[in-house]
């Protein structure tokens, strides 16, 4: 499977707590904190829920 960096780039502040929960298991913490997964269905329904605070690359 491909594998995607994801970086947090807006605060989560204002945001529902849906939103911050997803953020959470997503293993994002606080503004400019990355991390490289796989792309796997579950992870890229998550990454589109809270699209709006995120930048999202490919990783070769």
């Amino acid at each position: 499977m491909a594998k995607i960096r994801i970086t947090q780039v807006r605060s989560k502040i204002g945001s529902s707590q849906r939103q911050k929960k997803t953020l959470e298991a997503l293993g994002l913490k606080k503004i400019s904190n990355s991390v490289e997964t796989e792309a796997t269905p579950q992870i890229l329904g998550m990454v589109e829920k809270v699209r709006h605070l995120l930048e999202v690359e490919d990783v070769k």
